[in-house]
């Protein structure tokens, strides 16, 4: 059966008690008890730093089996490589996050572009070609010429899902290529009505046998936290943590 992991971009906020987090908790109990109100979170402290092995064991044992964690992709790769000659460095990154996915804990690998990187299908054709087909992937474009079906056909050759990104002042088309789906809900707030169309569509996606991962914007204020509570919660017991 399919299922809804929902949750935010980081977990390590103090500004969010005492509406999610308890107002006594302290802040190394954090991510334990985030697992007991959410299934998932991305993580994009890995867009800057490789991370140590040892956070990451901290991590799995803090965490229970069911829990995912996204990571973001490595600056060196997206930002800065731009796609292109990443062989090398893109299998030290995924051997860094190995471990999570060993524990049948990794939702996705989370490959944010540039917002100057324009349209490219042959870049990114010879990019998937290099990434493992193990590796469950999701990509952000963040120009709109990406948004267009070379694009999406390059995906749905790889079996690689498309980020669909919300922000103020654009929405990525909700294209289906993968396994999976993968949504970024980046506004600070949302009204009743667009907390129903989004649970509507996730309804869909469920009912279609895909997975789907969601994830609000980390802020210092716990909305987006509380915005993926719900998300669950309405779900029914089925997709409730």
């Amino acid at each position: 059966m399919a299922e809804l992991f929902a949750g935010t971009s980081g977990w390590a906020y103090p500004s969010w008690k005492p509406d999610f987090y308890p107002a006594k908790l302290a802040q190394k109990n954090f991510l334990n008890y985030y697992t007991t109100q959410l299934n998932t979170v991305e993580v994009n402290f890995t867009f800057r730093q490789l991370v140590k092995e040892t956070t990451i064991q901290n991590w799995l044992r803090e965490t229970p089996p069911h829990f995912r964690f996204a990571m973001k992709a490595h600056q060196v790769i997206t930002h800065i490589k731009r796609l292109k000659e990443t062989e090398d460095f893109v299998r030290r990154f995924l051997g860094t996050i190995e471990p999570v996915a060993a524990a049948g804990k990794l939702a996705a690998v989370l490959f944010q572009l540039p917002p100057n990187l324009k349209a490219d299908s042959a870049l990114l054709q010879d990019f998937l070609g290099i990434l493992p087909r193990s590796v469950p992937s999701a990509f952000e474009f963040r120009h709109e010429s990406w948004f267009a079906d070379s694009t999406w056909d390059s995906l749905r050759a790889a079996n690689a899902a498309v980020c669909v990104a919300e922000t103020e002042i654009r929405t990525t088309p909700d294209v289906v290529t993968g396994a999976f789906t993968y949504y970024r809900f980046r506004k600070p707030t949302y009204t009743g009505e667009e907390r129903s169309a989004m649970l509507q569509q996730i309804r869909e996606h469920l009912n279609s046998g895909r997975n789907v991962y969601a994830y609000f914007k980390h802020e210092e204020t716990p909305e987006g936290a509380l915005y993926a509570r719900e998300l669950l919660r309405e779900l029914g017991p089925d997709q409730k943590v």
